[in-house]
């Protein structure tokens, strides 16, 4: 499992300074019916907006 997880929303609530993530656990899915093929079709589910 990946120790460092670089993320550039500075918009979600898990967001730190220097890009890190520090959600405690990270979910990805696909946003096509399709199996992806590049990053661009997929979409991290563990984002949520600062309040």
């Amino acid at each position: 499992m990946a120790k460092d997880v670089l993320c550039e929303v500075n918009s979600c609530k898990y967001w730190a300074p220097g890009n890190e993530c520090h959600a405690s656990s990270i979910y990805v899915v696909n946003n096509r019916n399709k199996q992806a093929s590049n990053s661009g079709e997929t979409d991290c589910k563990t984002f949520e907006p600062k309040i």
